[in-house]
């Protein structure tokens, strides 16, 4: 098996493509080994000494290292990993994680809310996935969007620009509703 490997816009994060479909819906966000319970893909990387963060996607892992450790001591281990893994043919993950709101909706914005979930599975989650990262849909009131940013767009430090100008903008030109995007940590 021959594994890819490709940067991300965060130094910390790099993305792993292992030519193969990992989820076939949605992602998996596993921020630290405490989350990792229900992945056996991201408590074996977590098994390796400085890794901090694992995020799968629909055909990629990105693997987020602690700032202290060096790619090139930690990439072989983390590859050797992966290739171990998919190996043994243990699921990816088993169960699905939690994508609930974290503000109150109204019934009323319904019809804006599932514009923005389109918009956002249309136009932005493709480029975020294409940089080792997700974003998801946290809630919708008074005219705010919550967002949510993983993988590698999660502490990357152009994450915001990215978040307020280019998300935000893209919003409130198609949803005139939309005044304001939020980050939201989990």
């Amino acid at each position: 098996m021959f594994i890819e490997t490709d940067v991300t816009p965060n130094p910390d994060t790099l993305k792993f493509l292992p030519g193969k479909t990992l989820l076939e819906e949605g992602s998996a966000n596993f921020p630290d080994i405490d989350t990792a319970e229900n992945s056996p893909l991201a408590q074996a990387l977590f098994a390796i000494d400085g890794v901090r963060g694992v995020f799968i996607g629909y055909d990629f892992v990105s693997v987020t290292k602690a700032t202290e450790t060096d790619w090139t001591s930690i990439k072989p281990l983390i590859l050797a990993g992966l290739m171990q893994f998919f190996a043994s043919g243990a699921p990816v993950v088993s169960g699905s994680g939690n994508e609930s709101a974290v503000v109150e909706e109204n019934a009323e914005d319904a019809d804006i809310i599932e514009q923005i979930k389109t918009l956002l599975d249309e136009k932005v989650r493709p480029a975020v996935a294409g940089d080792g990262g997700d974003i998801v849909y946290r809630g919708f009131k008074e005219g705010v969007v919550y967002l949510q940013m993983q993988g590698a767009c999660a502490g990357c430090p152009s994450s915001t620009i990215t978040l307020k100008h280019g998300i935000e903008n893209l919003l409130k030109y198609y949803v005139p509703e939309v005044t304001d995007v939020r980050p939201v940590e989990m």
